[in-house]
């Protein structure tokens, strides 16, 4: 797919690579340089609530810009296992992770993160905005992702049980 998308041979494009894993993670590069940029000036904030502000408008922007291509990488098991495990990868999500659920390590706080990150990188692909303006997408998501980030803060409610012991 990717010699015959730039118009060369694969011959051409295994010469430049040795392995499929190099052509997928040359091919990543280049957004995970993007990625790491988002997360580095969200961590430069000086509050956690700037700081998660900043990440999820990255996050949204790099989503819409890039909503084309977001469909082929995370419809494909094999490429997002390959991210997931590659030692690049894994940093970065860790440090944007960091900033979203700030010390949370519990259930709540992983499955808000989850749900909020998941949410952004499925609905730019999603059929229902596929014709949609980037910009209105771009505002519409920013505004719902607004809208989950006070929830995210809150710590779950001890259960009078707990409070009594």
């Amino acid at each position: 797919m990717i010699a015959d998308a730039i118009g060369v041979t694969k011959a051409a494009v295994y010469h430049q690579y040795n392995t499929k894993d190099e052509i997928v993670l040359a091919a990543a590069q280049a957004e995970l340089e993007r990625v790491d940029a988002v997360v580095r000036a969200a961590e430069a904030e000086p509050t956690r609530a700037q700081a998660r502000r900043t990440l999820v408008t990255g996050m949204v922007d790099l989503a819409v810009a890039h909503r084309r291509t977001v469909s082929t990488v995370l419809n494909d098991p094999v490429i997002v296992r390959f991210f997931a495990e590659h030692e690049s990868f894994r940093p970065v999500m860790d440090r944007m992770s960091r900033v979203l659920m700030g010390d949370g390590t519990g259930h709540e706080a992983r499955v808000s993160t989850a749900m909020l990150t998941a949410a952004i990188s499925g609905t730019v692909m999603h059929p229902l905005v596929v014709g949609l303006d980037d910009d209105v997408l771009r505002s519409q998501l920013q505004r719902l992702a607004e809208r989950i980030l006070p929830a995210m803060n809150t710590k779950p409610k001890q259960s009078h049980s707990a409070t009594r012991s």
